[in-house]
């Protein structure tokens, strides 16, 4: 290893005070100062793909997954780098641990840009990847493709460092087609055929679902394994400063983004704190008690997990996914659409659903190397290549020409295969092409984008990565339900009908990343959040009566201001100034 990089890693643990002189006898230097734009076989000195696999630990904040990478996934990791892929999520404060112990890990995903991010540049924890070339030698895709995406993570520091210095990237990297459009996450997916047999009833508020969930129940009492149904069903595991599918509701009815301890509007940069009895996070706490109170909510749902509700999803025991990806990406299995039912978008006629917009800049969700790796040529060898277009369809629809592929004219193609997979990830076998299990065991579970989907491939012929615009895709409506849908909206995908029939709300891509809030403010943060907020919301959705429900509320109000709730919104609301002026900056 050059000198260098050896003495800033050296100060950079020194600062972090946790690294010992041992750190020094794994680093090796470059094998060559070569790299290779599709992933590359330039390798460090001290990896070999012909010794024994080595093991990267991938810190994810994002995961829902927990050890080694499994299947196909596993399989080709180890194939193109001798790699072995154990996967850390940020769960029971391993964070902060991480963090006092001064070692996160070899790849980092970082949530957010904000305070744990900065914290950890500020520590010494993470790589510079412009140190000895790094970037340069081991990611030229990444210096090539992502400019503005450096450019813009050099941005964001600590108080009191210097701007200047690359620790990584944000994911979903956006080009400019699509009219701008990014990510479509809130498409208020619904039972369509149970919707149709009800005589399409109006929805115009929140509120007006009620009465069409009770129809539905009428209709569908039990699930396909005999277990009562439910309008909605939740999970705890992505709570943070509130209950997340409240938030996100608010975010998908009235088009504003999750900020600190409330929501914020893209178009106007007003702060809705989350406590305010007329806002929108208190109006969607109070729908889904009503929804409770009629034995329309899942009871499990405070202590359920993603992959649980999935499969109540899957067996028809719920009607509506505020989230396409847990709605009908998990329902409209190949049995359930020849059965005619499916889950189609829907959207409440005085909703404004959040989308995001392309941004050459990427979001808030990073992708890092950790300062004390062993391996960080190897790191940013396989972020590289993740951030390629075969690696980002890759981590999207499995092994390219095993599940996908590109005809002559450079149009992307799911084979047999891939279109199984990515209709039933869960039940579809891996073992005819090679592999172990089934699509679903294999996926590289890092749950972070490098490519936004919607941004257009610059391997085919001008589509997007997003298989549903694929022009192989654009097929006839699969059963009656789509066929009816179809004629409803008079639409022929999710993508058309929220982008030409809904009035949705555009949240642009910006510089801002979150402040840092000073130690006292901290802890009362934490108190609030952690202790009164989310806490005091799960309690409030299984309220029995109006009566508990305004009781518990209450209780959370009074205990949420005697913790220091209001300099919690104060520090938010200048936040909001930050954000708007980001944005307008780049209008």
């Amino acid at each position: 290893m050059k000198k260098n990089r050896t003495m800033k890693r050296i100060a950079a643990l020194v600062m972090a005070g946790a690294m010992g002189m041992s750190l020094l006898a794994g680093c090796g230097s470059k094998a060559s100062s070569g790299g290779n734009a599709s992933g590359g076989t330039e390798t460090s000195q001290n990896w070999s793909k012909d010794g024994s696999p080595i093991t990267l630990t991938v810190f994810s904040q994002l995961a829902n997954f927990s050890g080694p990478i499994q299947g196909w996934g596993a399989q080709l990791l180890l194939d193109k780098f001798n790699v072995v892929m154990n996967i850390v999520p940020d769960q029971n404060g391993a964070m902060q641990t991480r963090m006092e112990q001064g070692d996160l890990g070899d790849i980092v995903v970082f949530g957010s840009d904000g305070s744990s991010y900065t914290d950890a540049i500020k520590n010494g924890l993470l790589l510079d990847w412009n140190e000895d070339d790094i970037l340069s030698d081991y990611g030229p895709y990444i210096k090539e493709n992502f400019a503005k995406a450096l450019e813009k993570n050099a941005q964001i520091v600590p108080e009191g460092m210097e701007p200047g210095t690359v620790h990584g990237f944000g994911h979903n990297i956006g080009n400019s087609n699509r009219d701008g459009i990014d990510s479509i996450l809130y498409t208020w997916d619904l039972r369509w055929d149970l919707y149709q047999q009800l005589g399409y009833p109006q929805v115009n508020e929140l509120e007006d679902f009620i009465p069409v969930f009770e129809g539905m129940k009428e209709i569908c009492p039990v699930d396909e394994n005999g277990k009562p149904t439910y309008a909605f069903s939740m999970w705890p595991d992505w709570d943070g400063n509130m209950v997340m599918y409240v938030k996100s509701m608010a975010t998908a009815y009235y088009g504003y983004d999750e900020f600190g301890i409330g929501l914020y509007n893209p178009e106007d940069g007003e702060f809705y704190d989350c406590l305010d009895p007329n806002g929108p996070y208190m109006r969607v706490l109070k729908f889904l008690n009503q929804l409770y109170q009629k034995n329309l909510i899942d009871p499990d749902s405070m202590t359920t997990t993603f992959d649980t509700m999935s499969e109540k999803m899957k067996s028809g025991g719920v009607f509506c996914s505020i989230f396409n990806y847990a709605g009908s990406n998990v329902y409209n299995t190949e049995e359930h659409v020849s059965e005619n039912k499916m889950m189609l978008s829907f959207n409440p006629s005085n909703g404004h659903p959040i989308v995001y917009g392309l941004s050459p800049l990427g979001g808030n969700r990073v992708w890092t190397i950790g300062a004390k790796t062993e391996y960080p040529e190897l790191c940013m060898e396989i972020i590289n290549w993740l951030s390629t277009p075969e690696g980002a369809m890759t981590m999207w629809y499995g092994p390219k020409d095993v599940c996908w592929y590109y005809d002559e004219a450079g149009y992307t193609h799911f084979t047999e295969l891939g279109k199984a997979a990515s209709l039933d990830p869960k039940g579809t076998s891996m073992e005819s092409a090679g592999f172990s299990g089934t699509y679903q065991d294999g996926i590289i579970q890092i749950n972070n984008t490098t490519w936004s989907e919607k941004a257009t491939n610059p391997d085919s012929n001008g589509e997007a990565f997003d298989s549903k615009l694929w022009n192989s895709e654009q097929q006839d409506a699969r059963c009656d339900t789509e066929a009816a849908w179809r004629e409803y909206t008079g639409c022929v995908s999710e993508f058309e009908f929220i982008t030409t029939k809904v009035d949705y709300v555009m949240s642009p891509g910006s510089t801002y990343s979150e402040g840092k809030r000073n130690d006292d403010l901290e802890v009362r943060w934490n108190e609030v959040t952690k202790n009164c907020i989310v806490p005091g919301t799960w309690n409030a959705i299984y309220a029995a009566t109006d009566a508990e429900f305004d009781e518990i509320v209450g209780q959370m109000v009074t205990d949420a201001y005697a913790h220091g709730y209001e300099e919690c919104v104060a520090w938010c609301e200048e936040e909001a100034k930050l954000r708007k002026a980001a944005e307008d900056a780049l209008k």
